[in-house]
C-alpha cells in the first residue's frame, strides 16, 4: 500500500506465478474452497457427521459460546454440481472485481461477505434461529461485478445489470415460494453488502458517522497548539489553507486506469483532489516559454 491511501500497482498484480501463469487472490480463495470440499468428502467417508455438525453454523450454539462456528461454517462444502458452478462464477467474476478494486480491497469485500451472514443470524437467533453450512459468496461477488460494470455484455449479449436483477428476483421468488425466511434475508444481506461496498469504493456512498463525545477540559489546562510557519505565512496573506501534495506518478497511473475503466465519475473527492494537485504540479514544473 502506498502513501496517502492510494493503492500501488502491485495491488492489481498477481500474488505469485505458477508455471508461468499468474495466480491472484481469487484463485487462492477458490483453491481453499476446493480443499474444503475434499476435506468434507473425507469426513463423510469416515462417517464423522458429529464433527461436521460442530463445524456448521448454528445461532443457538453460538449463543451458548461456540464462537468458532462463525468462522468454520464455510469449511463444510459437500461436493455437488452447484458448488462447481459457484466456483467457476467466483473465478470468472471475482477476477474482474479484484482487477478493479485491488487485492486488499477485494479481500476486504470477501471477508465482509463471509462474516455478514453468520453475524446477522446470530443477532436474529431469538426471533429466527438459523442453521447452515458452506457457501462461496459467488453470487454476491457477481452483484459486485454488475455494480462495477453494469453495461458489460454477458450470455446472449444481455447486460450485467439486467442479469443481476433477474437472478435476484428469481432467488427472492424461490425463497418466498419455499417460505424460507433465512434464505431471503441471506440474499438481501450479502447482495446488499456487496452493492454498498462497491458504491462506497466508488465514492458514491459514505458510511454513517456517529458523533464523538469528548470531555471538555478546564480553560486553565488548555494550551494553544503551535501553528506551522507555512500556515502563519498563509494566514498573513489571507489564505490559511495548505495546497494538497502532488501525487507520485505511480498513483497518477492508477487513477488514470480507474478513469479509463469506469469513467471520471468513479473517482472519489479525495482522488479528484490528488489528480488535480498532480496536474497543477506538472504545470508548475513545465518550463515557461
Amino acid at each position: 500500500m502506498s502513501l496517502h491511501g492510494f493503492e500501488s500497482p502491485e495491488e492489481h498484480g498477481p500474488v505469485t506465478w505458477w508455471r508461468g501463469l499468474p495466480v491472484h487472490a481469487v484463485h487462492l480463495l477458490v483453491a481453499a474452497l476446493v480443499v474444503s470440499m475434499l476435506a468434507t468428502t473425507a469426513l463423510q467417508l469416515a462417517r464423522a457427521d458429529g464433527l461436521i455438525s460442530r463445524l456448521a453454523f448454528s445461532g443457538e450454539a453460538v449463543w451458548r459460546g461456540e464462537l468458532w462456528r462463525l468462522i468454520t461454517y464455510g469449511l463444510v462444502n459437500p461436493p455437488s454440481l452447484a458448488l462447481a458452478i459457484e466456483l467457476l462464477m467466483l473465478v470468472w467474476f471475482g477476477r474482474e472485481v479484484e482487477r478493479f478494486l485491488g487485492r486488499r480491497d477485494f479481500l476486504r469485500l470477501y471477508a465482509g461477505l463471509y462474516l455478514v451472514r453468520p453475524l446477522l443470524f446470530t443477532a436474529l437467533t431469538p426471533v429466527l434461529p438459523a442453521n447452515f453450512e458452506g457457501g462461496t459468496g459467488s453470487f454476491a461477488v457477481f452483484i459486485a461485478f454488475a455494480t462495477l460494470f453494469p453495461d458489460a455484455p454477458l450470455l446472449f449479449n444481455l447486460l450485467a445489470r439486467w442479469v443481476a436483477w433477474g437472478l435476484l428476483a428469481l432467488g427472492a421468488l424461490m425463497a418466498l415460494g419455499a417460505r424460507d425466511g433465512v434464505r431471503l434475508l441471506e440474499l438481501a444481506a450479502t447482495c446488499g453488502f456487496a452493492f454498498a461496498f462497491i458504491r462506497h469504493h466508488q465514492g458514491r456512498w459514505s458510511w454513517p458517522r456517529f458523533p464523538r463525545f469528548r470531555l471538555s477540559r478546564p480553560a486553565t489546562a488548555m494550551r494553544a497548539a503551535p501553528v506551522p510557519v507555512a500556515a502563519r505565512a498563509g494566514a498573513a496573506r489571507g489564505t490559511a489553507t495548505t495546497p494538497p501534495v502532488a501525487a507520485p506518478m505511480a498513483e497518477v497511473d492508477v487513477l488514470l486506469d480507474k478513469i479509463a475503466q469506469s469513467g471520471l465519475h468513479s473517482l472519489t473527492a479525495a482522488e479528484r483532489a490528488r489528480l488535480e494537485a498532480a496536474r497543477e504540479d506538472l504545470q508548475r514544473r513545465r518550463p515557461k516559454a
